[in-house]
C-alpha cells in the first residue's frame, strides 16, 4: 500500500485517511471566481513545492502567498504560460525532487494542446510522480470553455477534487466533492468548506 502523503490541510487529511498516496495525480476543478487558490496555497505548507503558474506571472503568485493570512511554506514557483508551455513544464518536472508537491496553476493552458501530446505529458507526469514519491495536485477551471482534453485528464488523475461555490442569499457555500479516489476510498458525501482566511469545515446548517 502506497504510503500516504499529508495535505497540510488538517480539515481534508482527517477525511483521506491521512492524505494522498504518494505517486498520485489530484485533478483539482473549481469555479474561475471561487477561493480554490486558498487550497493550493495550503498545500505548500506540507513539504517542498514546485509551483508552476501558466495564467498569472511568478511574481504574481509569489506576493499572493506573501499577503495569504493562511499558513503557507516557501514553493519555487515558476512561470510555464509561454509559448510552449508543455516543453516548460516537462523539463522542470524533470527535476523534481523526491517526496515534493508539484501544483500546475491553472491546467486549461496545457490541456489545450495536441491531444497525443497531452497524454504523453500525462504518461510522463504519471512517471515522475511514482519515481519520486510525490504529488502532482493539476488546478483546472471549471464551466464556460472546458479544453476538450479535460476528460483525458479526469480519466488519467488518481484523484479528483471537485469544489461546487454557490451564491445562496447572503451566503457563499463552498463543497468540496472527492468522487473518484484510486488507493482509497472515495467521499460519498461533500466537505462543506469555510474559504476566508484559511480552509476550515462549515458547521453551520443548510436550511431547506
Amino acid at each position: 500500500m502506497a504510503e500516504r502523503l499529508p495535505t497540510g490541510i488538517e480539515v481534508l487529511d482527517r477525511r483521506l485517511d491521512g492524505g494522498i498516496p504518494a505517486g498520485s495525480i489530484v485533478l483539482f476543478s473549481a469555479d474561475p471566481a471561487s477561493q480554490s487558490e486558498l487550497l493550493l496555497y495550503e498545500l505548500t505548507a506540507a513539504r517542498a513545492t514546485l509551483y508552476l503558474t501558466t495564467l498569472r506571472s511568478d511574481q504574481a503568485v509569489s506576493d499572493a502567498l506573501d499577503r495569504t493570512r493562511s499558513r503557507v511554506g516557501d514553493p519555487t514557483v515558476r512561470d510555464v504560460g509561454g509559448d510552449a508551455p508543455l516543453d516548460a513544464a516537462n523539463r522542470l518536472v524533470g527535476a523534481l525532487p523526491e517526496g515534493a508537491n508539484l501544483v500546475i496553476d491553472a491546467l486549461d493552458p496545457l490541456e489545450r494542446s495536441e491531444r497525443a501530446r497531452y497524454r504523453r505529458f500525462l504518461s510522463e507526469l504519471q512517471t515522475a510522480m511514482v519515481n519520486t514519491g510525490s504529488v502532482a495536485f493539476l488546478h483546472a477551471m471549471k464551466g464556460g470553455d472546458e479544453p476538450a482534453n479535460r476528460a483525458v485528464t479526469e480519466h488519467v488523475a488518481d484523484v479528483v477534487w471537485d469544489l461546487d461555490t454557490q451564491i445562496r442569499g447572503s451566503d457563499v457555500v463552498n463543497r468540496l466533492a472527492i468522487p473518484k479516489f484510486r488507493g482509497g476510498r472515495a467521499l460519498d458525501e461533500t466537505v462543506k468548506l469555510k474559504l476566508e482566511e484559511r480552509v476550515a469545515i462549515d458547521t453551520s446548517r443548510d436550511i431547506a
